[in-house]
């Protein structure tokens, strides 16, 4: 969830919905916008942040796990999604202009993002327990990673990787 100049607050649900707590009441109908999201499991709809100039650009930023659009030959209906990185513009009452900015991998869970003082977008790439917590020692794979991000996501040229074989540039 998160403030919104003026005190209301957006909440997302996992199921894929984007709420309005305006004065202190839950609107019943969900905020338009949202991209269609797969939740099952812990994938979802997960966090928001708002844009550092927020006031001048109203960009609103959210992960979530949209339908994998490349799903493995004879895959299952519950295949997972793929963890995404997308943006939108608030209008005051929905969400428009919504892009995909950013896309990790398929099968990851949660996912939180913030933006650091250095105006960059940090994001979280959660893996499932074992025997896939491993894949988080491995440089070359995003499961169980933080990327650094610009605000349109794109890779940052300074990131420590950035040029090295083997390695992911966004970690």
């Amino acid at each position: 969830m998160v403030f919104l100049p003026g005190g209301d607050l957006l909440i997302t649900e996992r199921a894929g919905r984007l709420r309005l707590l305006h004065n202190g009441v839950l609107d019943p109908n969900p905020v338009p916008g949202i991209p269609e999201v797969r939740a099952q499991g812990l994938q979802g709809l997960m966090d928001l942040a708002l844009h550092p100039r927020f006031s001048e650009n109203k960009l609103i930023y959210f992960t979530y796990h949209k339908p994998n659009p490349n799903p493995p030959a004879n895959a299952p209906a519950n295949t997972p999604g793929v963890i995404t990185l997308a943006r939108g513009r608030w209008t005051g009452s929905a969400l428009a202009e919504v892009k995909d900015i950013y896309t990790a991998m398929p099968d990851a869970n949660a996912s939180g993002i913030t933006f650091g003082k250095d105006g960059l977008l940090y994001m979280s790439v959660g893996i499932a327990d074992p025997p896939n917590a491993a894949r988080s020692q491995d440089p070359n794979d995003l499961a169980g990673k933080v990327v650094r991000l610009k605000d349109d996501g794109t890779i940052p040229q300074d990131n420590p990787y950035v040029g090295r074989t083997g390695y992911k540039p966004e970690i």
